[in-house]
């Protein structure tokens, strides 16, 4: 645990007791604060109660009369579509509002003198790919023998983790809820992977749901800069960041060719190249890593490489961490082979970027989609749909889903175990049965985690009849 530092003696509120809300509250409390809570779940409330913590209902002004800050959890609006009620409260009795990541920052570095070598942290944001970078930074330096925690919206909660060791490092992968509202935010090395339309509601707009993520750099200052520049977002906050072309705090990552005196890595026809003051400094073949199929995979490589590259790790261990890392469940994850069939669980995919990205990382694909579509339709897969053999569309509504596939040939299974056996039925050797459903889960999932884990039962189901 990470003990909150600054509210001692101080009455803290903390709304949300999810995982990120019941470990702000212990650490908190571990930190010498008073901590109220409050949660709509009425289990919720009885657990931290259970656990020593008074129920306070903040959804009156008055409520806040004594408290020094909220502290939210990050599926909690604070401004668009509309405050929460309690948030609102706060914001009307001039408190301020912070969240889980605004304390670990404001903490983390509170005994560094005991150190010879400071711990870093290194931030991961981005539209697609951030879980699979975040973890490839831990993995390699893992691999590499190097002291990693892996944290955030990935690993462990942010506060919850163990302290650092001398040298160690932090890996976070940060949401746009958290970079948002974080009012503390400091990282040694920050990482954008990339942007594309989503949580647009929330942001109120692209615009704003860019700003959130520029904040991680714009705020933190950190030392170096990881920034995609496939995107002219991330082109724009390159330009920002850097004093001028040659300067090597900023490394630009990209899935084409870069050129330029400054530092970059980029990744081209399936091979990595870092190149610093116009020369080429490190190559490496991907095309036949496993864990990274296809050319987001690759872009997420790059990214990897240049964090573990500004922590100095040489070009060959961080090779060697590349090769054997095995990929993250529910994203480009291969699960098995049978009869020179491949089956890949992409539930991760869950709008329409990142599911064209695994369209185009194979050749024949047998394609299991569909869902709650999001804001803006399916137009963009358009230069991926003719990698696709036939459409299986799962989701209470396919037939709208399916209205928007152009001229792929498409049946309507409604449920995944259909979707599945005709996929299979239907899959020929060489082809690829690809669940990447460019949608939400919500009308038949919890989440896209229980989504993939239904697809991935179900292929096994089919591959035990024989």
């Amino acid at each position: 645990m990470i003990p909150v530092q600054g509210f001692e003696g101080a009455t803290v509120a903390v709304l949300g007791l999810g995982r990120s809300g019941l470990a702000a509250a212990r650490a908190l409390r571990a930190g010498g604060a008073q901590v109220v809570v409050w949660d709509d779940t009425p289990r919720a409330r009885a657990a931290a109660e259970a656990d020593g913590f008074e129920v306070r209902e903040l959804n009156r002004e008055s409520a806040f009369d004594d408290v020094a800050c909220l502290v939210t959890s990050p599926g909690i609006p604070h401004l668009y579509p509309a405050p929460n009620p309690a948030t609102a409260a706060a914001l009307k009795a001039g408190v301020p509002v912070d969240n889980d990541i605004g304390l670990f920052f404001r903490s983390f570095g509170a005994d560094f003198d005991r150190f010879e070598r400071p711990p870093r942290v290194v931030a991961v944001t981005g539209s697609n790919g951030k879980s699979t970078t975040s973890a490839l930074i831990h993995h390699i330096l893992t691999a590499s023998v190097r002291s990693s925690q892996l944290a955030g919206n990935i690993g462990r909660g942010v506060l919850d983790i163990d302290p650092p060791e001398d040298g160690g490092v932090v890996v976070l992968e940060l949401s746009s809820y958290q970079t948002e509202l974080a009012r503390a935010l400091t990282p040694d090395v920050a990482v954008f992977t990339n942007l594309s339309p989503d949580h647009l509601d929330r942001h109120g707009g692209l615009g704003g749901y860019f700003a959130a993520k520029r904040r991680l750099f714009a705020e933190g200052g950190p030392d170096r800069c990881v920034i995609g520049v496939d995107e002219v977002e991330g082109q724009f906050l390159a330009g920002q960041m850097a004093e001028g072309r040659a300067d090597d705090r900023v490394i630009r990552v990209a899935t084409h060719k870069l050129t330029g005196p400054g530092w970059m890595v980029f990744a081209r026809k399936g091979f990595l190249s870092e190149w610093r003051k116009g020369r080429q400094i490190a190559s490496v073949d991907l095309r036949d890593v496993a864990g990274l199929p296809g050319a987001h995979n690759h872009q997420n490589a790059c990214a990897a490489w240049a964090a573990c590259r500004s922590l100095g790790l040489g070009p060959r261990e961080i090779e060697a961490g590349l090769r054997s890392f095995a990929g993250l469940p529910h994203r480009s994850q291969r699960i098995a082979e049978q009869g020179g069939v491949i089956f890949v669980n992409d539930s991760k995919a869950t709008n329409v970027d990142s599911a064209l990205k695994a369209l185009l990382a194979f050749d024949r694909i047998r394609w299991v989609c569909g869902g709650l579509m999001k804001e803006g339709g399916l137009a963009a897969l358009e230069p991926g749909l003719n990698h696709v053999a036939k459409a299986y569309v799962i989701g209470r509504e396919p037939e709208g889903f399916a209205l928007q596939l152009g001229g792929v040939e498409a049946e309507l299974c409604g449920t995944m175990d259909q979707a599945v056996a005709r996929a299979a039925e239907d899959a020929q050797p060489g082809d690829v049965v690809l669940l990447a459903p460019a949608a939400a889960s919500f009308d038949q999932y919890d989440n896209f985690e229980k989504r993939g884990e239904d697809f991935v039962a179900n292929v096994q189901k089919v591959l035990a009849k024989g």
